[in-house]
């Protein structure tokens, strides 16, 4: 409703403007010319200020409704929400497609978090699932980063886990594991999912 609204709203100011500087450019009279120009400054950087701000709220109105569509096929956790992607995909192409919907691959930042995602995972695509998790040691081995390049502060390692050195450089979650974490060479296909901040 408010999105129609802001559509509404948007369309009417813009006639406005439009008319608005139609009327400010008198044919006959060169005073009358100055003394509109005056007075229709200000008023059309006015209306275009609002303008700008229904077209600001109107995108944000748009990225909400599309990360509530988005939430609605997924499940949602407090701060974030999970779209399963059962497509067994190497470890790039998941990351790729979770930042083309406006995501990232998901990455718990807690216990609860990781329980969370497990479960979903088992519910969605089955007991035995891995699905990419958004972190690796692709940079420098032996140190797991997140998507933004920070440490990761949680970790739920499968021991003796991470193992594999520079062949496996990509964190996968295992449903068959308990939802504990192994290293994986990024060459492998598997299953993922994308995470998505709501507020």
């Amino acid at each position: 409703m408010r999105l129609r609204d802001g559509c509404l709203l948007l369309g009417v100011l813009l006639l406005l403007t439009h008319a608005s500087h139609q009327q400010s450019t008198p044919k006959k009279k060169p005073n009358a010319k100055k003394d509109s120009d005056t007075r229709a400054g200000p008023a059309l950087e006015d209306l275009q200020q609002q303008i700008n701000d229904i077209v600001v709220e109107l995108n944000l109105l748009k990225e909400q409704q599309a990360l509530q569509t988005v939430c609605l096929r997924g499940t949602k956790i407090p701060g974030k929400c999970f779209l399963v992607d059962s497509v067994k995909k190497r470890y790039h192409a998941a990351n790729e497609d979770c930042i083309a919907k406006g995501g990232i691959l998901s990455t718990p930042l807690s216990s609860d978090e990781n329980t969370q995602l497990y479960d979903y995972v088992r519910q969605s695509i089955g007991p035995d699932a891995e699905i990419w998790l958004g972190i690796n040691d692709m940079q420098t081995e032996g140190v797991w980063k997140d998507q933004a390049g920070s440490n990761i502060r949680y970790k739920n390692w499968k021991l003796p886990q991470p193992d594999g050195g520079s062949a496996e450089n990509c964190a996968v979650l295992s449903a068959a594991s308990g939802g504990k974490w192994l290293d994986e060479s990024c060459r492998d296909e598997r299953a993922s999912v994308c995470e998505f901040n709501i507020v």
